[in-house]
């Protein structure tokens, strides 16, 4: 980057700042960010080639359009995302499409770090004409059904400058797991990002997150309010069938659910061990 400061990982009082412009090498070989973020710097060395992570930046990664071979295609020009009046993967190739959130368009969000930052509880410094605003992660991506020709808030004339992440609290437990079609570098098909706190294998409070099963990354409250308050051990496998309770899915996609639970499962007690 010609900005040095574009690039930069820091810390602070408050926790870390990392440029929208570090490479995702730079954060997974950060010692700072795997110190206290670890979960951020294995979703980030999941990202596609070793080769790719050298260039690729953190706020690409982040802002990369979404996933759909309806909407990526020039011949069906008038899916519901390029402003037409229909989702071809309703009646069509579904199988790698939303099973949450969709139901105007079943885009998926490709990104892992989202996923991840997500989990962590961050924040987006967005920098434009009019000044700079912080937005949380949880408000910072928007689905179709809130505006189908947006993925994000920024705005024409705004750009993401940095990733704000607060220090975790002590024994904090964190997991990440990516399915793959293909063990090589590939999109998720289904990824999870986990975060949370416990005391005596009691959940006390945290995240969890999935990555291609929605619009956008999908934190799933369902899953944590089943979990909150209890011993993780005997919740876990009724906490996280509770995530079919929001999936709708497709004709090829409904594997997703059962995969998705699997992986809430997986990830939960992969954190606590």
């Amino acid at each position: 980057s010609a900005i040095p400061e574009f690039a930069t990982i820091s810390r602070v009082s408050t926790g870390l700042r990392v440029g929208a412009g570090a490479t995702l090498s730079a954060v997974n070989e950060s010692a700072d960010v795997k110190a206290s973020w670890g979960l951020l710097a294995e979703a980030a060395n999941s990202v596609a080639s070793t080769l790719i992570r050298n260039f690729a930046t953190l706020g690409g990664n982040i802002n990369q359009r979404p996933r759909c071979w309806y909407f990526r295609v020039e011949q069906f020009s008038d899916c519901y995302k390029r402003g037409g009046d229909f989702c071809f993967a309703v009646t069509g190739k579904n199988a790698y499409h939303a099973i949450i959130g969709g139901e105007l368009c079943y885009i998926v969000h490709p990104s892992d770090v989202a996923v991840a930052l997500l989990a962590l509880n961050a924040n987006a410094k967005v920098v434009g004409s009019g000044g700079q605003r912080d937005v949380a992660f949880d408000k910072y991506f928007v689905g179709p059904r809130e505006d189908v020709m947006s993925e994000t808030v920024l705005k024409a004339d705004e750009i993401l400058a940095e990733v704000q992440l607060p220090t975790p609290a002590a024994n904090t437990r964190m997991a990440w797991i990516k399915i793959k079609d293909r063990q090589v570098y590939d999109f998720a098909v289904t990824s999870i990002a986990v975060a949370f706190t416990e005391e005596g294998g009691v959940w006390k409070d945290g995240r969890i997150v999935l990555g291609g099963v929605s619009p956008v990354p999908f934190r799933a409250t369902v899953v944590e309010e089943a979990l909150k308050g209890k011993k993780i051990a005997d919740s876990i496998d009724s906490a996280a069938q509770r995530i079919a309770s929001v999936a709708r899915p497709m004709s090829e996609n409904a594997y997703k659910v059962t995969l998705a639970q699997v992986l809430i499962k997986q990830a939960v007690l992969k954190a606590l061990a």
